[in-house]
C-alpha cells in the first residue's frame, strides 16, 4: 500500500539520521581523545632531546610575571604578540597561571587564558604539570633557569614544546645568545623559534 511504503521510507530516512548523528559523535570524540592519549607517546625526536630539568626551584621567586620571548609555534599561540605569564602562589601549595596576549597587533583582540599548575614531585622540582581544561595536565618543564630567576628556557618531555621566558620584555643579546646555546646542546631546533614581539 502507498501508505505502508511511506512510513518505510520515514522509517529509513529516520535510522540514517540516526546512524549519522552517532558517527559523528564518534568521529568527534575520537578526535578529543587521541591527540591526549598520543601526547604521552614520544617519537623518535623526543629521545633525542635532553629534557632534564632544574635540581632545584624556588616557587616563590618563580612567581610573578614573565615576558614570552620565543616559542616553538603552536596553534593555542599563534599570532600572539606582547605574550606574558603570571603565576601566583595560592596557601594550598598549587599555582594560578594567567596569560596573556594580543592578536597580530598591540591593538589587536586581547587573549586570556587562566590555567592552574601543580608540582607533582618534590624530588623533581623542575617537573611541573599546567591545565588550562578540566584536570587535563600538561608538561612544564623548567629546562634552564637563571640563578637570580631573570630568565627561564621551558620544554616538556616532547620536541615540540619551547619557550623562552624573561623578566624584561628586551633581553640583552648576550643573554639570549647563551639561552640559544643551552637549548641547542639538548637537541633543539632553534631555527624553529618564533621571536615574539613586546
Amino acid at each position: 500500500m502507498p501508505g505502508d511504503d511511506t512510513s518505510n521510507e520515514q522509517n529509513d530516512s529516520l535510522k540514517f539520521k540516526n546512524m549519522s548523528i552517532i558517527k559523528w559523535k564518534t568521529i568527534l570524540l575520537f578526535s578529543l581523545l587521541v591527540p591526549w592519549i598520543c601526547g604521552g607517546c614520544q617519537s623518535k625526536n623526543d629521545a633525542m632531546i635532553n629534557s632534564s630539568t632544574v635540581k632545584k626551584l624556588d616557587l616563590n621567586r618563580y612567581m610573578g610575571t614573565w615576558y614570552e620571548i620565543a616559542r616553538f609555534d603552536h596553534s593555542f599561540e599563534r599570532n600572539l604578540i606582547r605574550v606574558t605569564a603570571n603565576y601566583t602562589l595560592l596557601p594550598n601549595g598549587k599555582i594560578e597561571v594567567l596569560n596573556q596576549g594580543y592578536k597580530n597587533t598591540p591593538d589587536g583582540k586581547l587573549k586570556i587564558a587562566k590555567g592552574k599548575a601543580k608540582q607533582p614531585d618534590k624530588e623533581a622540582p623542575g617537573k611541573l604539570k599546567v591545565s588550562f581544561f578540566l584536570f587535563f595536565y600538561a608538561d612544564y618543564y623548567v629546562l634552564e633557569l637563571d640563578k637570580d630567576y631573570q630568565w627561564a628556557l621551558l620544554g616538556s618531555s616532547s620536541d615540540k614544546y619551547l619557550w623562552i621566558l624573561s623578566r624584561e620584555p628586551s633581553p640583552d643579546q648576550p643573554i639570549l645568545d647563551h639561552i640559544l646555546a643551552q637549548a641547542k646542546s639538548r637537541g633543539y631546533d632553534t631555527d624553529k623559534l618564533i621571536w615574539v614581539e613586546q
